[in-house]
């Protein structure tokens, strides 16, 4: 499905680290077309290539360098909005924004656990876009993205419960410094260094699957009973969040199963062949080695996770490691496949 003409997009918290990656993504996507940039008070009235410190590898397109930023209230030329916004801010702006009739599509973490709102990641619960109907935003929405270190790991379980079952995991993630934004970890911190502390990053982690993977009984989402642990820590690799997974199984599985069940799986985003969904979400390594984050990170442009290593674990069933790339696939990257995947469902064709 292609929309017959780009559908107009904002972007809010534009100058920053995800709001970048937004840009990026977004500058010659075949569905959307960037018509408004915002940003902070400081910052609006001026031309976006003046005021941002632009850190992405691609270079700034020339179009979008000379839009002028525009004040973060509800008056874009647009209906849509993509939210890039920091958490302290985030939480009243995009309720303002959707009050105002706007479809919020947010990274920030805000309303992730709002009872109507769906943590949405397309392959896994598709289904949550349901819950859309039972918002009271007026007549506006906000859809959100998880977690960048979550969308890694669920993606990995997802197979695995499916299939399976699960019902413990224990996960220590290894984190990379752009998951802190810019200007991030400082450099007396991060090199020849491993920061063992996250804030609320175990928090997120050990909640946000368990939405994800539940379900919608039509007026609130239903939790999955998985009882999930979490260690996070600061590691001095730029991209790639790589996480190493303990998981114990409802029901018996053989190593060759669980591989089978990863290496096969796709979703409604891979039959619908929207434009930023990976061909393979999953892609499973034999290498003893693998996946590395410099190696594997930009896999299916960033938007497919790796794993690798998959054994027998002494305390729970199996143990493996994953590798998904934490501003693309963790953060830009998912929110605008949220946004594809509803249009090609029809939730944005009064927008």
């Amino acid at each position: 499905m292609n929309p017959e003409q780009k559908i107009p997009v904002g972007i809010l918290g534009a100058t920053g680290s995800v709001g970048q990656k937004f840009i990026e993504l977004l500058t010659d996507h075949p569905w959307f077309e960037i018509v408004a940039l915002a940003a902070s008070q400081r910052s609006a009235g001026k031309p976006y290539g003046q005021v941002v410190k632009w850190i992405q590898n691609s270079p700034l397109n020339r179009k979008i360098g000379a839009m002028i930023i525009q004040p973060t209230v509800p008056v874009l030329p647009c209906k849509i909005v993509f939210s890039a916004l920091d958490a302290e801010v985030a939480e009243s702006i995009e309720r303002d924004f959707a009050e105002a009739d706007y479809l919020v599509i947010s990274n920030a973490r805000n309303h992730r656990f709002h009872p109507q709102v769906p943590l949405l990641i397309p392959e896994v619960n598709a289904d949550h876009l349901k819950a859309l109907g039972s918002q009271s935003f007026q007549k506006g929405k906000i859809v959100t993205n998880p977690n960048c270190s979550t969308m890694g790991l669920t993606l990995a379980l997802k197979p695995l419960m499916q299939f399976f079952g699960l019902t413990r995991v224990h996960v220590v993630t290894m984190q990379a410094l752009s998951g802190a934004g810019y200007p991030g970890v400082s450099s007396l911190q991060a090199i020849d260094n491993v920061i063992p502390f996250i804030r609320n990053e175990e928090e997120k982690l050990e909640s946000e699957p368990k939405k994800i993977l539940g379900s919608w009984d039509g007026s609130r989402f239903i939790e999955a009973p998985i009882t999930i642990s979490a260690s996070c820590n600061r590691v001095p690799v730029l991209d790639g969040h790589l996480e190493s997974v303990s998981v114990k199984l409802a029901s018996e599985a053989s190593i060759r199963e669980i591989i089978q069940a990863w290496s096969t799986f796709k979703s409604i985003p891979q039959d619908l062949k929207l434009p930023s969904a990976p061909e393979f979400p999953i892609h499973y390594f034999e290498a003893e080695d693998m996946p590395q984050p410099r190696l594997l990170r930009n896999l299916e442009h960033g938007m497919a996770v790796s794993i690798g290593r998959l054994r027998p674990c002494s305390i729970l069933d199996f143990k493996f490691s994953v590798l998904s790339h934490n501003t693309i696939r963790g953060a830009a990257g998912a929110a605008i496949l949220n946004a594809e995947l509803m249009v090609a469902k029809g939730y944005l064709s009064g927008k």
